[in-house]
């Protein structure tokens, strides 16, 4: 979960559906307890493609308009207040949701009484695409949205497309990256720069667990399928396709072989720690402590290792994503959060105003300025954002050892990704790996016959919702 102005990350939160459809909306409805995703039909009809929505377009200079979102409140203040002074007209009611998961229950909630969404709303990117397969947050391409595309890196970018059309805009970015102890690597006699594969990430992992410490964990809990997503993303995998009504499964393509067979390989051999999931207590000491010696996350998470590992001060460093061929540069995503517009909106014109403000114009670099890493090439190209004299990025960079960091996270958010999508019931997609993916890690299955209960799970689910489903 990507903060709104903040490069720290809590704990984590958790294509069209038009005329082929039918008379049915698929609305979507999130259970308290588990944040499961159920459908169930409502009147009207959902439009992915944004039928004629010519009445909620407002009056783009005078309007009073709600946005929902998380952040720091002092932060978020700020980008009303600018927002507001370079658009006199236009008021902002800014209510803070307090997470992604809560804030998309809200939403949903909303659209399934038919009123109380907000005009402007907040959303962790992967869950972009259920409300825009439902119709519920509008194609920005009316606004010129689309012609955007160069101006965001690939990943956040790409995240928000449903049916080639950007359905919202990327607020931040999150880059996969390679953080590692040196401390813990130079005790093992391993050169964590020298890391280029993921045949040299296993080499290093074997050396590591010799010293008593592991390269990295990995659970199989709900809190690890953002990484599980990130991983098959850079390993070329697509394990699910969204097109209209229709979802095909496959998670025996290449790309998801070659990451069930290397994860399988770390788990056989006691490589990885099993035990301790993300984001728990146990796993915020164990990074303290040594006893993980890397982790593969996102671009956000310096500040977390800051906050969580202080005792390790100045041996942490950041690296370019191991590749799965020598020479490659490809990476992948993990976390963000985008803003969209909801078809429930009086005032989308004004709504535009403020997404573009914050995501595209002068209100980007203000969220910049106070921590978010921005999916915006201008501000990562920028000599502002790498400069190592800001307070901010000194911090940083003294407990990185000295590097430049905010340099080699940019230089990472601007490599090439291949296209991902994510299923239109993700929250169920995050809670259901937690399941059965985890089976694997506690070693009652093999991954593979883990994720092929996991396959059949979502394929039960979208078919529950009204979808056909394709099981391959």
């Amino acid at each position: 979960m990507s903060q709104l102005v903040s490069v720290a990350r809590s704990k984590p939160a958790d294509g069209s559906g038009g005329d082929n459809m039918g008379n049915a909306k698929k609305v979507i409805a999130v259970t308290a307890a588990v944040a499961t995703l159920v459908g169930f039909a409502a009147c009207g009809s959902g439009s992915g493609d944004n039928a004629d929505n010519s009445a909620n377009k407002g009056d783009a200079e005078n309007a009073n308009i709600t946005v929902w979102g998380w952040g720091s409140g002092d932060s978020t203040q700020q980008l009303v207040d600018a927002f507001e002074k370079a658009n006199p007209g236009i008021k902002v009611k800014f209510n803070n949701t307090g997470t992604a998961e809560k804030t998309s229950t809200a939403l949903t909630n909303a659209i399934a009484a038919g009123n109380g969404a907000p005009d402007a709303v907040m959303l962790e990117d992967p869950t972009v695409t259920q409300f825009a397969v439902t119709g519920d947050v509008i194609d920005l391409s009316a606004y010129g949205a689309d012609n955007l595309s160069d101006d965001f890196t690939a990943g956040p970018w790409n995240k928000l497309q449903y049916n080639g059309k950007p359905y919202a805009l990327p607020i931040d970015a999150g880059p996969e990256m390679f953080f590692y102890n040196k401390a813990v690597f130079d005790k093992a006699g391993v050169d964590g720069e020298s890391i280029k594969t993921w045949d040299d990430y296993y080499e290093a992992a074997k050396k590591i667990r010799a010293t008593g410490s592991y390269i990295t964990n990995i659970a199989g809990t709900s809190n690890d399928y953002q990484l599980f997503t990130a991983q098959i993303w850079q390993a070329g995998a697509k394990p699910w396709t969204v097109d209209g009504e229709k979802i095909t499964i496959n998670m025996k393509d290449e790309g998801m072989q070659r990451y069930i067979k290397f994860v399988q390989k770390l788990i056989d051999e006691d490589l990885i720690d099993t035990k301790t999931p993300n984001w728990s207590d146990d796993w915020n000491r164990e990074l303290n402590d040594g006893t993980l010696a890397s982790l593969t996350i996102g671009a956000w998470m310096p500040t977390n290792l800051i906050l969580n590992a202080p005792d390790q001060a100045g041996n942490w460093r950041v690296a370019m994503l191991p590749q799965w061929n020598a020479g490659d540069e490809v990476s992948s995503e993990d976390g963000g959060s985008a803003w969209a517009i909801t078809k429930q909106s009086k005032n989308q014109d004004a709504a535009w105003k403020w997404i573009e403000f914050v995501t595209h114009g002068d209100g980007a670099q203000l969220s910049a300025d106070t921590g978010t890493f921005s999916a915006l090439k201008k501000i990562l190209n920028s000599d502002n954002f790498v400069d190592p004299t800001t307070e901010a990025n000194k911090k940083t960079n003294d407990y990185f050892g000295g590097q430049n960091v905010n340099k080699i996270l940019a230089e990472a958010a601007q490599r090439p990704t291949e296209k991902f999508q994510y299923l239109p019931y993700n929250p169920f997609a995050q809670t259901a790996y937690g399941d059965e993916v985890s089976k694997a890690y506690t070693k009652e299955i093999t991954l593979e016959k883990a994720i092929e209960n996991y396959a059949k799970k979502l394929a039960d689910q979208g078919e529950q919702q009204g979808y056909t489903v394709t099981l391959k």
